[in-house]
């Protein structure tokens, strides 16, 4: 783990941007770095694989709440709304994660080729010990991040090889689900990418379901069960999300910001903006100017260095 982490922190204080992001040109995978603990970040998280080398992590998916840290993975198997929050960060102990987009067709290629049961229900969000084998195949390919000509060759190959062992591994049959050819959570990943392109605009739940294969009423109860939301409740999400991005990050006032993402009633906009965000969209974006003008905390001071042991570096 301690080489993996040594990658992870020379990408992310070298390219990430202005959240701590810093993607590779390695398609489906980037880094995430913060040096202080983080606000509630709402989301609507796509399948990934999260692992963190350093500092604590905590996602809310519905009613379950699980808290990661150094040496677990985060597992998302589906399009679902989280509510994330960095925990545990500082400047001299950053958090750092390596994140890997899951892959639909890789995951189904492989898993015709494996023996195993088939996909199972299991909860969206899951975190748990990163496996040997997948903290190798990651560590592999942050590697190939130094030798550019190698990525067309190798890339693939190794990202084939981490979804492999993500595959094998405690959740193997949740991450099976991402890719099941026909199932659920594909059906209904067809509607959500609808949804996420034209969120703005109305979208009847039959035409929805027709994109599914499925009908309205099947629908329905499939959407519900994958992403814990209904198809309305989604794309309410969807909207508020995007209007708190316009007015933290463009300056959009509250009414521009609702009429962009599809709301005809101010008023309703910040009803249920308040709800889900906790304060009005006027007084959470002035919120965030603020807290944006603040100057930075002044940086830790260096730790006394640490007597030699024979412990390995998690």
């Amino acid at each position: 783990m301690s080489s993996l982490l040594d990658l992870v922190r020379r990408h992310g204080e070298a390219h990430a941007d202005g959240h701590g992001i810093a993607r590779t040109f390695i398609l489906g995978l980037s880094t995430v770095h913060a040096t202080a603990p983080s606000e509630l970040v709402h989301d609507i998280s796509r399948p990934l694989a999260c692992l963190v080398m350093q500092g604590g992590k905590r996602v809310t998916m519905g009613t379950r709440d699980v808290s990661f840290g150094a040496g677990d993975s985060l597992l998302i198997t589906a399009d679902v709304p989280t509510i994330s929050q960095v925990t545990q960060a500082s400047a001299a102990v950053p958090y750092m994660s390596l994140v890997v987009e899951l892959d639909p067709a890789v995951i189904a290629e492989l898993s015709l080729q494996m023996e195993g049961a088939d996909a199972a229900d299991a909860s969206a969000v899951q975190a748990d010990p990163t496996a040997a084998e997948v903290v190798e195949a990651a560590t592999r390919m942050m590697r190939l991040l130094d030798r550019p000509a190698a990525v067309p060759v190798l890339g693939a190959a190794l990202m084939r090889e981490l979804h492999y062992w993500l595959l094998t591994g405690r959740h193997g049959a949740a991450v099976r689900r991402v890719g099941w050819p026909g199932g659920p959570v594909e059906r209904v990943s067809r509607a959500v990418a609808v949804l996420r392109a034209r969120y703005a605009e109305p979208l009847p739940v039959e035409s929805l379901a027709a994109v599914a294969g499925m009908s309205p009423s099947s629908f329905h109860q499939h959407f519900r069960s994958v992403t814990s939301l209904s198809p309305l409740q989604f794309q309410k999400q969807l909207r508020l999300i995007a209007a708190r991005r316009l007015m933290r990050g463009e300056g959009c006032s509250a009414s521009s910001a609702a009429f962009a993402v599809g709301y005809e009633s101010v008023p309703q906009f910040t009803r249920e903006y308040g709800r889900m965000f906790g304060a009005p969209p006027a007084r959470d974006a002035e919120a965030a100017r603020l807290a944006a003008k603040a100057p930075a905390p002044a940086p830790a001071p260096a730790p006394a260095p640490a007597p030699a042991s024979g412990g390995s570096l998690r």
